[in-house]
């Protein structure tokens, strides 16, 4: 967040910077204010430019056995831009670094999930896909499993079948080992 603040300051100073040297080049033909609408052009294009590049470099940043499966589209009336071109404000990833897959009942896969939301800490948890009847269960340290496999007294979701967050993580390869069975 540091250097954001900072890069946008620095924006400014080459915005305002721009704006000036146009003003002298132009025999102060150029009216006052351009230097400090300058910096304020470069100021807004900064944080524009920040506000909609940092999902991608997130996502520049995440393994390749981590995959993206939802963007959280925003608009909002204090960003009219953003309803031209609507902003990213957070991302669910799968991660399949940690995948599992039960060897009771194959069609039960653990995965990791990974939270990541605009000026946020990362969030990361674990859920069990039931591929077979399309529905997620998150789990806690607390979370205890039947002899199946199943958790007890989970709360399930139920997901559509071809749901991205549901497919990424039963059909993510040979990632991982398998789910303890109880």
């Amino acid at each position: 967040m540091l250097l954001e603040f900072l890069a946008v300051i620095v924006a400014g100073f080459g915005g305002g910077g721009t704006a000036m040297i146009l003003r002298r080049l132009s025999g102060r033909r150029l009216p006052e204010w351009l230097t400090p609408a300058g910096a304020a052009a470069g100021m807004i294009a900064m944080v524009i430019y920040l506000e909609y590049s940092w999902a991608a470099r997130f996502e520049a940043g995440l393994p390749e056995e981590v995959v993206v499966v939802s963007r959280n589209q925003h608009q909002s009336w204090m960003r009219p831009w953003t309803y031209a071109v609507p902003l990213t404000n957070r991302i669910i990833a799968v991660d399949n670094r940690v995948r599992q897959r039960n060897r009771i009942n194959p069609d039960l896969v653990l995965t990791g999930v990974i939270l990541q939301e605009r000026w946020a800490l990362t969030m990361g948890f674990s859920s069990l896909f039931d591929c077979a009847n399309a529905r997620r269960a998150d789990l806690t340290e607390a979370t205890v499993l039947d002899d199946q496999g199943l958790p007890v007294d989970a709360e399930w979701y139920a997901l559509s079948p071809d749901d991205r967050f549901l497919t990424t993580a039963c059909e993510g390869g040979a990632h991982g080992g398998h789910v303890p069975n109880g």
